[in-house]
């Protein structure tokens, strides 16, 4: 599973390709590949702080960092997202209209459902196995 800082960086870098493909004046549909990439690095960060919110007592005992700097650290990475996906949308918003972005999210809903129950929950089941 891939932590928070490590997800944020990729959903960067993906988000920066993005931009200069947009700005070099390629096609949306040519950005697709980062995209896909961004998105999937945001799920990743999702899921990552998911776990960081219930982490298994071991880990509880040996966390080196304050709540506070954990706290902000978050709040930093959680803030750089949203920000990325506001301008993703108001991209994807000004090619497509709002009826595709709609059925985007929608997409995006059903996929992510998916591997919530497969990918994320078998990577949980091996984590607690380990911790615990």
């Amino acid at each position: 599973m891939v932590d928070p800082f490590t997800a944020v960086a990729t959903a960067t870098a993906a988000f920066n390709g993005i931009k200069k493909m947009v700005e070099a004046g390629q096609n949306i549909e040519s950005t697709f590949g980062q995209i896909g990439k961004w998105y999937g690095a945001v799920a990743d960060f999702n899921e990552a702080k998911r776990q960081a919110e219930n982490p298994p007592l071991f880990k509880k005992l040996v966390n080196k960092t304050s709540v506070e700097e954990e706290a902000m650290n978050a709040f930093i990475q959680e803030k750089k997202i949203k920000e990325q996906e506001t301008q993703l949308r108001e991209l994807l918003l000004y090619m497509y209209g709002p009826s595709a972005y709609s059925e985007l999210t929608q997409m995006r809903r059903e996929i992510r459902d998916k591997r919530e129950q497969t990918v994320y929950a078998q990577a949980r089941r091996q984590k607690a196995f380990f911790w615990n």
